[in-house]
């Protein structure tokens, strides 16, 4: 083995982008601990050097150690990732949290907001983790399936973080030749971009299940981006921040790409499988359905207009057929579009 990169890290999440990250990490010298919940995973991934659920295909290198341990993974690192489901944040950093040291930088790939309370990720962080941490948060989020990424294919990401010096050290930590990461100060936007986005992947696919064309699709998508921006805006993100690389750019991508879990959640629903059926069909977490109950909670407190994302509320939650809500979206009252 090559000589290790000094700076000890950890990932926390053993699912499909938490091994990608674990992955390019050891192929940059890092020695890496990843954390599963599951202690079989856990003993599976150390014995055979694979992952049996995720990346399937891909070797791990030796300097990746799984733990179901939380002091075993987290004592002592300088680097922590989290890539957990973003419902699971609050309930696993509530136990993780006596075991940071004060300095690390713990980088949020987490995806979501928190149904009822309305928190992005970094706000429910921020909830567990004791003051002096706060500043060394940053989020990570961007167009990255991590099939592609994990493959070596050119990918693109945006890190935010208040202090734009620590977003600057996970950019160090974690840019490789074909993983091109850029800093933002926008957490808000950031995390907005990453978790909306599924929403509207939903729509997108209930619209190609249904069968109604590419022009359906980019209205759609266009339209999202629309009620993403106005939300993004009343809670104090930067418009442009949409623009960027976590806003259209996750956009695009999960709502086109076939690998795109909440893409095919919305098409097995346009073409007519119940809701209920499709989840209980997942073998990995769509976060969109959970972030459509959340979104749809912070449009009507702050009283923002976002109809595709009441419509997709109405289907995944009312049991309303989609193809009324798809008539009930083109049938809404003529506006301009800056509006």
């Amino acid at each position: 083995m090559r000589g290790m990169n000094p700076v000890r890290c950890s990932v926390l999440g053993a699912g499909s982008f938490g091994t990608c990250l674990a992955i390019l990490l050891a192929e940059r010298d890092y020695a890496v601990d990843l954390w599963a919940r599951d202690p079989k995973l856990a003993d599976a991934i150390n014995r055979h050097h694979r992952n049996p659920r995720y990346l399937t295909d891909f070797q791990l290198a030796e300097n990746i150690r799984a733990t179901s341990s939380f002091e075993e993974a987290l004592s002592d690192k300088e680097v922590i990732l989290s890539v957990i489901p973003s419902h699971c944040v609050r309930e696993v950093w509530e136990r993780a949290a006596p075991f940071v040291r004060p300095d690390a930088l713990i980088v949020s790939a987490s995806k979501g907001i928190e149904v009822h309370t309305g928190k992005l990720v970094s706000q429910v962080l921020q909830d567990v983790l004791p003051p002096e941490k706060h500043a060394h948060l940053v989020s990570l989020s961007g167009p990255s399936f991590a099939l592609e990424l994990a493959q070596h294919r050119p990918t693109g990401a945006s890190l935010a973080a208040v202090n734009e010096s620590f977003a600057i050290a996970a950019q160090s930590t974690l840019s490789t030749r074909m993983f091109r990461l850029y800093t933002n100060t926008d957490v808000i936007g950031v995390e907005l971009g990453g978790a909306l986005k599924n929403v509207i992947a939903i729509a997108v696919g209930v619209c190609d299940g249904l069968g109604l064309g590419l022009n359906a699709r980019a209205t759609m998508l266009t339209r999202g981006l629309a009620e993403i921006t106005r939300l993004g805006v009343r809670l104090g993100a930067n418009p442009l921040t949409f623009l960027g690389l976590s806003g259209i750019g996750d956009l695009v991508l999960t709502c086109t790409g076939d690998l795109s879990r909440n893409r095919r959640v919305g098409l097995e629903i346009g073409r007519g499988k119940k809701v209920d059926d499709v989840l209980r069909g997942l073998t990995q977490v769509a976060e969109g359905v959970r972030t459509t109950q959340s979104a749809y909670e912070l449009a009507r407190k702050y009283d923002v207009d976002m109809p595709i994302t009441e419509e997709a509320y109405a289907v995944l939650y009312e049991g309303k057929d989609p193809k009324l809500a798809v008539r009930d979206l083109t049938r809404r009252q003529l506006k301009s579009e800056t509006e």
